[in-house]
């Protein structure tokens, strides 16, 4: 199959695919970790399966709509037969086996590769499990039975179908819903005919309703069961034609929206009398009886109605898009505010409306920023299928605490700190915490517990991974810091949570054996260095017996920021408020040199190391003497670093822009993070403090930059 991305349909079933199988996945996680699946849980994972069982097969992904099918028969049973007993640890594998493949498959249509799994070793595997408990039952399926019944003859139903405004392509959930019962059909038709390719087809729907004539010999009760959990449906109108009625003819008047003409359809097969049918109960009201000649209209809502009247979905290229033009707006606003034609006149007028547009600006601004930010409840339930697979197969035993998950940071930063996340839950099971066994000599519970943590910390959201386990091993770091050649300065002066920063360098590692987990020397440098990509930082406290806790800081949005902008030479830059400690002038007397001849300053009776702008990036201009330019203190992961600048010139929010392709290609650009527009039209590069920092350790601040460049301006 071709590559569908960016058609709406499809886009449309991937995202409530992927929505459904991570529901899937929290719900069975869940019912383990309660030793059950109770009722009400087996009837939302049928729900689920019979649902991407349809999209799927609506979608011609034929491989998951098969394991759908299968897993929703399984619990068809389950649901029928509720008191048989089932190995509930058993199915719980199973069903995640399941949910694996099908994410497997979605993640290659994502990528646009075709979905070419094959799902027979999981669909037997199924098949052989519904098979065991049938037998355990005295191989009667209840439910086949019950499905069975009120089966005679044909009967004809008009059901009219309304969606929620907030509904995107009403017309491919019309077609959802068709497609759900497709196959109990003898004769159908419906308004619109084309569902698919007529452009009106939406509008129609919208104003109409969906309109469906059908002919089957399935009850009242089973039709309005399988219509009624279509996503968006607000309304559904069911009701049983009787055979005089659908005789007549009138059917296709009654069908057609105002002003649409269609042809008489071939003769229908004669109706069932409508008092044939038997009674079926509606929900928690009153039986049903097939002499009702039309039933009263009843709202249906998916379980989480409640949210769709209020809530659409939207592209995220859609939010990128906008966010780019309120960036823009935030730089149109800056440049007329701050135009040099207008410094020192009097303009109260205009001042009065530079103020206003100030403020709405910010508001707008705010606005977007509020949309593009998600909750990391959805990363956080991510790990409980690591702790459960890895302390299964490690022999550990683990609890998972999930604190603050309802914290909200922007999507794009959640998608850089996920993979890091991951990573460390892994390291805290299989390094972190002890076996059972060893807890048990250290006088500790036989449970070890890992604690992901979220909490605003201002305009920073800080993630905390913390686990109860033996805690970092220092001498063990330190050796292999040596033996690697790794160590940037003697030990002695080291602190403790200098140290244990040592494992986030490139290579390093404790782990003697290659596992399927650790040990192969890389991991640590990556997570740092995709947290650092957002403009984060990650630092390591342990204590001996006691546990580790990582803790990261991350912005809350990676498209606006609040920067200090700086003069240095002709060139200026822009330094982020979120790393400045302070700035201020030095005296001459403060500067003082170390052993190796490297710039210091004395600042309260603590030394920290200058680096000097100008001679970093090669611009030429730059003030020579330290007393005539300012110090501006920046500090990381406890450090703190002085950046030598020739004057400051304001601060102000700025919209971050990436380097262009052509600076990207020809230059391994450290120390800078991106650039942006200023009010003045003057384009500011945003430093990487992290880069910085890692530049003045590795010794390479006199002569690193643009490498390969040659010197001048």
């Amino acid at each position: 199959m071709s590559d569908q991305r960016g058609d709406p349909i499809f886009e449309a079933y991937l995202t409530e695919a992927t929505q459904l199988v991570d529901q899937l996945e929290e719900l069975i996680l869940a019912c383990e970790h309660d030793g059950e699946f109770t009722e009400e849980a087996i009837h939302e994972i049928f729900r689920i399966m019979h649902t991407i069982k349809g999209s799927s097969s609506m979608m011609q992904y034929h491989n998951i709509a098969a394991l759908a099918h299968a897993l929703e028969d399984l619990f068809s049973y389950l649901r029928d037969n509720p008191s048989r007993p089932a190995d509930w640890s058993e199915l719980s594998d199973l069903m995640l086996e399941g949910v694996d493949f099908t994410k497997v498959e979605l993640h290659k249509l994502r990528n646009g590769e075709p979905a070419d799994g094959e799902a027979s070793s999981v669909i037997g595997k199924v098949d052989w499990l519904l098979e065991t408990l049938s037998r355990g039952s005295g191989g009667t399926d209840g439910g086949a039975e019950a499905g069975a019944e009120g089966y005679g003859g044909l009967r004809q139903y008009e059901a009219r179908l309304y969606f929620t405004d907030d509904c995107e392509m009403a017309n491919i959930r019309a077609y959802q819903a068709f497609f759900k019962i497709k196959d109990w059909l003898t004769d159908f038709h419906h308004v619109p005919e084309n569902l698919l390719n007529d452009p009106e087809a939406d509008a129609v729907i919208r104003d109409h309703g969906f309109r469906l004539h059908m002919t089957t010999d399935r009850d009242y009760k089973e039709l309005y069961v399988e219509l009624s959990s279509i996503s968006y449906l607000k309304e559904l109108e069911l009701r049983e034609i009787p055979a005089e009625e659908g005789a007549d003819g009138e059917r296709e008047e009654a069908l057609l929206p105002d002003g649409r003409e269609r042809e008489p359809d071939a003769e229908q097969p004669e109706a069932r009398p409508a008092s044939d049918e038997p009674a079926v109960r509606d929900d928690g009201g009153a039986p049903q009886t097939g002499n009702t000649a039309r039933q009263p209209n009843r709202e249906v809502r998916h379980p989480a109605a409640a949210h769709q009247g209020t809530t659409i979905h939207v592209s995220v290229d859609k939010l990128d898009e906008l966010m780019d033009l309120v960036g823009e707006l935030v730089i149109a606003e800056a440049m007329v505010t701050q135009n040099p034609e207008i410094v020192g006149l009097n303009l109260e007028q205009f001042q009065k409306a530079a103020r206003h547009l100030q403020k709405i600006t910010k508001e707008i601004q705010d606005k977007v920023m509020e949309i593009r930010m998600v909750p990391l409840a959805t990363t956080f339930q991510r790990m409980n299928r690591i702790v459960r697979d890895m302390s299964r197969k490690l022999g550990k035993n683990v609890t998972l605490r999930l604190v603050g998950e309802e914290t909200e940071v922007d999507k794009n930063i959640i998608e850089h700190i996920t993979d890091p996340l991951m990573h460390l839950v892994r390291n805290a099971v299989d390094h972190g915490l002890e076996t059972a066994e060893e807890r048990a000599e250290a006088g500790k519970p036989e449970t070890g517990v890992i604690t992901l943590e979220a909490l605003n910390n201002g305009g920073e959201v800080l993630i905390l991974v913390r686990d109860d386990g033996r805690g970092l091993n220092r001498e063990k770091i330190l050796q292999k810091a040596k033996a690697a050649g790794l160590l940037y300065r003697p030990e002695e002066d080291m602190s403790d949570k200098e140290i244990f920063q040592l494992i986030f360098l490139p290579g390093f590692s404790t782990k003697e054996e290659i596992t399927e987990y650790s040990g192969r020397g890389v991991g640590m440098d990556v997570v740092q260095q995709n947290i650092a990509e957002v403009g984060g930082t990650i630092t390591v406290d342990s204590r001996t017996g006691e546990g580790t806790v990582f803790t990261i800081k991350i912005p809350l949005t990676l498209a606006i920021i609040d920067g200090m902008n700086a003069r240095v030479g002709d060139a200026l830059y822009t330094i982020p408020t979120t790393a400045i400690r302070e700035s201020f002038k030095a005296q001459a007397g403060d500067i003082i040199s170390d052993p190796d001849g490297n710039e210091m300053i004395m600042v309260r009776g603590e030394c920290y190391p200058i680096l000097r702008v100008d001679r970093l990036f090669r611009v030429a201009g730059g003030r020579p003497n330290i007393p005539d330019g300012v110090l501006m203190m920046v500090e990381q992961d406890g450090r703190g670093l002085c950046l030598f600048v020739d004057e400051l010139v304001g601060q102000q929010q700025v919209v971050v822009k990436a380097l262009p392709p052509y600076i990207r290609k020809l230059n391994r650009v450290r120390g800078i993070s991106g650039c942006t527009l200023l009010g003045d039209g003057s384009i500011s590069l945003i430093l990487d403090i992290q880069g910085l920092f890692n530049l003045k350790h590795e010794g390479e601040s006199e002569h690193v930059g643009h490498r390969g460049e040659p010197d001048g301006s």
